[in-house]
């Protein structure tokens, strides 16, 4: 079985257009383990035309307990889903989901939320448990999150020489949009510094999630060179329009957002042509188009396209060694205003020889 061609003829939709989130993620930081349960709420708006109504928000843990507005939520107007999050018996790192299903969504909408659960007697060991030779963080990974291409982008990060000498850093090298600055250069023994990342998307011609290889260089004598992945996901930045001339802005028009790749046969390939359109009245151009796993592969026949315009994304899986049921995803990026950022997922189930 060499390849399956599908042309569909249908157009495919934002992900999320129907209901608007604040914020899907949310960070509680540091959560005191006896301090009894914390709680935030996920706002969003209906921005469509119609009322919607939240079916239902299941939890990724019994930790965690939904609540969220049961009646249906007229056009316009705000909703809340609330995460009630129980830290006893859970000391670390945490992050957990909630998945929303909506009536007028045809794909889950995943809210998370995170943090640090302290017990009360902090250590070095417990609150920066990643090691880069005597350098302690909290984590290996810097992760600078949705970076827009517009101003740089900074985040710091915490470090600790948990050694028994000053640590100086000698030079940093990284990508000519990423700078890297310890503060202090020098950290003695058992002090604390931070880890300034400073990223310029606005220097970086791709889109999506993008990671990056940085090294710091240091007179640490136990790992004197110490190397980092700093991850962003790049999207453009859009200043608010008005309403004139958002009637004028190109738009990405799809109308699914799920596809069904049926049965694979491991050792094949799977291909589908998804359509879109210009639906708008300037040029709609496509600035990049990315899958979410090694194993997809997707272009877009023509990445500019007149008002009117139709054409099609190509999407290409090769399951590898992958069993089972997949799910997997697209993500064009567009200069549409209002929705530059839209996905399509699948599912394939792959069935060995």
């Amino acid at each position: 079985m060499t390849g399956l061609v599908l042309a569909l003829g249908s157009s495919y939709a934002q992900v999320s257009k129907s209901i608007q989130f604040r914020e899907e993620v949310f960070n509680f930081g540091s959560v005191e383990e006896t301090g009894g349960p914390v709680t935030h709420e996920f706002v969003f708006t209906n921005v469509s035309g119609r009322p919607v109504k939240i079916l239902s928000v299941q939890p990724s843990c019994g930790c965690t307990i939904p609540s969220w507005s049961k009646e249906p939520i007229a056009a316009g107007k705000v909703g809340m889903i609330q995460a009630r999050f129980d830290p006893k018996g859970r000391p670390g790192y945490f992050t957990k989901t909630l998945t929303v299903t909506a009536d007028s969504e045809q794909a889950p909408i995943v809210l998370q939320i995170k943090g640090q659960v302290t017990t009360g007697k902090t250590t070095v060991a417990t609150d920066f448990p990643s090691a880069k030779g005597n350098w302690k963080l909290k984590a290996s990974v810097f992760n600078m999150g949705t970076v827009y291409k517009k101003e740089a982008t900074i985040k710091e990060f915490p470090v600790v020489n948990g050694g028994t000498k000053a640590i100086t850093v000698e030079h940093v090298t990284a990508p000519a949009y990423i700078t890297v600055e310890v503060l202090p250069s020098t950290l003695l023994p058992g002090t604390k510094g931070v880890v300034k990342v400073s990223y310029n998307a606005k220097q970086n011609y791709r889109y999506g999630f993008q990671s990056d290889n940085v090294e710091i260089h240091t007179d640490d004598d136990q790992q004197p060179v110490k190397s980092f992945s700093v991850n962003a996901t790049l999207e453009d930045y859009f200043a608010p329009l008005s309403p004139d001339d958002l009637i004028k802005a190109p738009q990405l028009k799809l109308n699914v957002t799920a596809l069904d790749f049926g049965r694979l046969t491991a050792g094949a390939t799977a291909v589908r042509e998804v359509p879109f359109t210009n639906s708008g009245k300037k040029e709609l151009v496509i600035k990049a188009v990315q899958g979410n796993c090694v194993c997809v592969q997707a272009s877009a026949t023509k990445t500019t396209l007149k008002a009117g315009e139709t054409s099609t994304v190509k999407i290409t899986f090769t399951p590898q060694d992958r069993p089972a049921t997949q799910q997997k995803a697209i993500t064009i990026y567009s200069n549409d205003p209002q929705n530059p950022v839209q996905r399509v997922t699948f599912s394939v189930y792959v069935v060995n020889q």
